[in-house]
């Protein structure tokens, strides 16, 4: 255990720095800087090969040729995307041009149907000198002719015949460049080459996210929640019509038939909630930011029957309508499935992935983070064993920062997906503290860490005891807890009952069952997480999966203790730590508010 003696001066909006002092295994100070933190104009981020060799050069990376080799296909797609985004940005032109022109003939027709069934309705009212029979008749047969129901397929598609022979059949999107599905074992760079390429599309791309498994599939639950929503509340509205309808001069009964139509019409396009959930899931809906979109998958995984649903349909849309995927995992795409469920819908799903993405894989065994945490000197984030003199070095070092931050401690609440809200004891300035106990020995799931992960760039946890079987619940919320802080790039202080290496103890023992990594929650219920048993992959009306069975093997266990473990050294080294200032979303945020606020200050002071 080593310690730290103290921390310099706190300049505004600063970043955890590890000054080391070159003849001392021992860090002398931590730092926060801000030399000029936020620049009116940052240069091109290098692309991932070029990115690559420079921490190679530095000494930072160790020289892989399969991470090379990764690099150099990640290199070669950023340039075929620059292309692919000038001929996106023209076909969303083209699209919306058609789509509009597409939605006026639409009306029209609508129009010419409408005009000739209310002809209809006057003819009726003008031949009173039939007798009372065939006027009966007349009554009988007019709601055939304005019918609400029966044969409203056949008019939908006679419509979309006519459509397509008015305006044409859709435009053809460009062909997409096929992205990249890296799969290897755990530490061997996939995710570090993954960011790097992300990094290097900013400005290239509009359209472009990264999710990680459990808050991908959080925001696909959030998206489908909200259709369910709108559904709910169109079908309380089914009583009145649209005003614009209200507005033509049509008989009631006319006006009806052409809100049951346009009615029918959502209906269709609302058929399959996957799709739907896919067009709001990735792509920023603004009309003036029209080009091509990229997605960033980090470990996917297929453990139950939803996320194999969910991803299979959601994937499919996108990678159907140009997305570019670049994916990590750690198994190959025939691989994902190992307990066969839903198989058919499975292996469409492999041969969407497998259509649209370069399947490489990383070959090395190494562990790199691992290997860096060793050729890098000390590893003090993280403070063992729970003796008295280490936790009074953990509690100093939270003093020592909170102190330089301004010092005022206070409780704050961080909000939570589907309205909830998470208490956070003591808070300062983007930095939090919390036991372990409280971050995970209760009900939590991926959510609360995402929130927790989101909102504070520095997190200390106190007391994060030996793993063991009689607790895996808690193991596995810590994994969730350790899979977020990572993937959002925080600085992260422990203090713990053991080593890095020993602390998922007991994981041989058998097989670590918990669905608390794979939770979602719904505002029906109050906010509550959800624990239900998927019993037929099928989704409940109240806006959530009906449960979720974890169907982890061991060996997936093994998998998630091993990334843990690696990860929490890689969060002790330098280079990851040099990260968290350009890359937490908290820096992230301020930067974007520094460079509006520059921009107006600019624009009120020029002549």
């Amino acid at each position: 255990m080593r310690s730290l003696s103290s921390i310099s001066s706190l300049l505004s909006l600063g970043f955890v720095r590890r000054t080391i002092i070159s003849n001392n295994a021992q860090i002398n100070a931590i730092r926060f800087y801000s030399d000029d933190p936020f620049p009116l104009s940052s240069p091109k981020p290098p692309g991932p090969l070029a990115r690559y060799k420079n921490l190679v050069d530095q000494g930072k990376l160790q020289h892989d040729p399969h991470q090379e080799r990764v690099a150099l296909e990640l290199e070669k797609l950023l340039g075929r995307l620059e292309k692919y985004e000038k001929d996106m940005e023209e076909y969303h032109v083209n699209l919306a041009n058609w789509e509009k022109k597409r939605e006026n003939e639409r009306l029209k027709l609508l129009m010419e149907e409408a005009e000739q069934k209310q002809q209809g309705d006057i003819r009726a009212s003008v031949n009173k000198h039939r007798n009372r029979l065939v006027a009966r008749w007349m009554f009988r047969k007019k709601p055939e002719n304005v019918e609400l129901g029966v044969g409203r397929w056949v008019s939908y598609l006679n419509r979309e015949r006519k459509l397509d022979s008015l305006v044409g059949c859709r435009p053809t999107a460009p062909p997409a460049p096929k992205g990249l599905y890296i799969y290897g074992n755990v530490g061997s760079g996939k995710t570090m080459l993954m960011d790097m390429f992300y990094s290097a599309t900013e400005g290239i791309v509009k359209h472009r996210k990264r999710f990680h498994f459990h808050e991908a599939m959080l925001n696909i639950n959030v998206h489908m929640h909200k259709i369910w929503k709108n559904q709910v509340k169109e079908q309380s509205l089914q009583s009145s019509l649209s005003s614009w309808i209200m507005d033509l001069p049509f008989d009631m009964k006319v006006k009806e038939w052409l809100a049951a139509e346009e009615k029918y019409k959502q209906e269709v396009q609302m058929k399959n909630i996957l799709p739907a959930v896919a067009d709001k899931f990735l792509v920023d809906q603004q009309v003036d930011q029209k080009g091509a979109s990229i997605l960033c998958f980090d470990e996917i995984q297929t453990v139950d029957v939803f996320a194999i649903v969910a991803l299979s349909g959601i994937l499919s849309r996108l990678l159907t309508t140009g997305t570019v995927l670049v994916a990590t995992s750690n198994r190959a795409p025939k691989d994902l499935n190992q307990d066969g469920m839903q198989r058919e819908i499975f292996l469409k799903l492999v041969s969407k992935l497998e259509d649209h993405c370069e399947i490489v894989l990383i070959g090395s065994d190494i562990d790199y983070r691992r290997f860096i945490a060793q050729h890098s000197k000390d590893q003090v984030h993280y403070f063992w064993p729970l003796e008295n003199s280490v936790v009074k070095e953990f509690e100093k070092i939270w003093c020592q920062v909170t102190a330089q931050l301004g010092g005022e401690i206070t409780s704050a609440t961080v909000p939570v997906m589907f309205g909830r809200k998470l208490e956070v004891p003591e808070s300062c300035n983007g930095v939090a503290k919390f036991t372990f106990e409280y971050l995970c020995g209760q009900p939590r799931g991926a959510a609360d860490y995402i929130a927790v992960a989101k909102s504070y760039h520095t997190v200390f946890i106190s007391g994060i005891p030996t793993m063991s079987m009689r607790i895996r619940d808690k193991a596995r919320r810590f994994i969730t807890l350790v899979d977020e802080l990572y993937n959002h790039h925080c600085c992260l202080f422990c203090s713990a009952a053991s080593s890095i290496d020993d602390l998922f103890q007991g994981t041989e023992e058998g097989t670590l069952f918990d669905l608390e990594s794979f939770q979602f929650e719904t505002e029906t219920e109050g906010g509550k997480l959800r624990r239900n048993v998927l019993a037929e992959g099928t989704v409940g009306s109240g806006g959530a999966p009906i449960g979720i069975v974890s169907m982890l093997s061991g060996q997936e266990e093994m998998f998630a203790f091993r990334r843990a473990v690696s990860r929490l050294i890689e969060m002790q080294t330098p280079l990851y730590l040099e990260g968290v200032r350009m890359l937490h979303p908290y820096f992230q945020r301020q930067r974007k508010g520094f460079g509006n606020s520059r921009t107006i200050l600019q624009s009120q002071v020029s002549p």
